[in-house]
């Protein structure tokens, strides 16, 4: 049952990369950049907290929880620390950084053959409280998927002007 739990979520979570480098590598600025309106974010933003996360967020709080349990907090996350840096870079270099840490946080996952015991190992989210590891596994797919989501849903809106009375029936403009 877990190792069939992180064999799931590693599946998701390889593919994440592959995803976003099929649907945005490439594409025009108008689509990567357009947004839903003031105070959204962008494919590009999206793909910037996506890195940010890599870095801070998953494997560190991992590893909190496997070598500290619930003694020591994780570190709170900004969760919008990718709109402090300069919006500079290329998207492609973008892309290629998040496919590199992600592919490094898998390898490191894997590495730490973990137990179905480990996964109910417990650690503690600064606003949340307790959490499991599992749930933590669990999240960071779902954060995937809901991101994924996220990205398709301001790219489809883009056209909605264009879409005209189809919009009706396609429930993502709505």
């Amino acid at each position: 049952m877990n190792a069939d739990f992180l064999d799931e979520c590693v599946a998701v979570l390889s593919r994440t990369p592959e995803t976003l480098n099929a649907l945005l590598r490439g594409l025009p600025a108008g689509w990567t950049e357009a947004t839903e309106g003031p105070g959204t974010w962008s494919p590009y933003v999206v793909l910037g907290h996506l890195i940010h996360c890599e870095k801070t967020d998953w494997m560190p709080r991992a590893m909190i929880i496997l070598e500290h349990g619930p003694t020591r907090p994780f570190d709170p996350l900004d969760r919008e620390a990718q709109l402090k840096q300069p919006q500079e870079r290329l998207l492609s270099e973008l892309l290629d950084e998040f496919a590199d840490l992600r592919r490094t946080n898998l390898d490191k996952l894997r590495e730490l053959e973990l137990k179905p015991s480990q996964l109910t190992l417990m650690g503690t989210h600064p606003a949340l409280g307790p959490v499991t590891l599992r749930q933590l596994l669990a999240t960071w797919t779902a954060h995937d998927m809901a991101h994924l989501v996220q990205v398709s849903r301001v790219m489809a809106r883009r056209l909605k002007p264009e879409v005209g009375p189809w919009a009706d029936y396609l429930s993502v403009m709505k």
